[in-house]
């Protein structure tokens, strides 16, 4: 069954740990068969702030034209949504922060207007995954973070137990993640794992 991957690289700074966690990824995904990969730079991808306004629970979308307008149709099309983000200020950096409010189109999709954001039968299919590198090694750096994540995928209709993490701590200079023992190893391992479950549950629905 064909897989499709949306990735985004949320740093603001390019070719940095997160995102070099974030190719891992992308890389062990793409070798398998029937996987396209697509990585959008959020740097890159013209998506403004959230404005607040709740347009959204009358129109169905956002009143903002930008890049958003492509991106919400890729995000609802795609079986696995991959987000990268390094950790400032103990969330997540503005980049993403600023992609997951502007989700709030899907909320007002489906607790205002009711209305569906992915075919019923594609619910359970798809996957999230949510990569964070984090100079300090505090062992709670990552928790501000993790709800602003699961918010993004819960209302993209991916539950909880189908979004997977990586996050690394401890790598604050560029190109530091390369020297950590296990991050490139786990990396491509969870590649595989992911791409290899959405498979699965792909086969399980053309079965049916």
């Amino acid at each position: 069954m064909p897989v499709k991957v949306l990735a985004f690289a949320g740093s603001p700074r390019r070719h940095g740990n997160s995102e070099t966690l974030l190719d891992w990824v992308l890389a062990s995904m793409a070798e398998e068969p029937d996987v396209t990969v697509e990585k959008v730079p959020l740097t890159e991808a013209d998506i403004n702030p959230c404005r607040g306004c709740n347009a959204c629970e009358k129109l169905n979308k956002c009143v903002q034209r930008d890049g958003m307008d492509t991106y919400h149709d890729r995000i609802v099309e795609a079986e696995c949504i991959v987000l990268s983000s390094p950790i400032f200020c103990m969330g997540l950096c503005s980049q993403v922060k600023a992609l997951v409010d502007r989700a709030q189109v899907f909320r007002s999709r489906k607790y205002v207007l009711k209305l569906p954001v992915v075919p019923p039968e594609r619910i359970g299919k798809r996957m999230g995954v949510f990569l964070a590198t984090a100079g300090q090694t505090w062992p709670h750096v990552f928790d501000a973070a993790v709800p602003s994540v699961k918010c993004f995928y819960h209302v993209i209709d991916i539950k909880d137990a189908d979004i997977r993490y990586l996050m690394v701590n401890g790598v604050d200079e560029k190109g530091a993640i390369e020297h950590h023992a296990t991050a490139r190893s786990d990396a491509i391992k969870l590649g595989k794992t992911v791409i290899a479950e959405i498979k699965v549950r792909l086969g399980a629905g053309a079965g049916k």
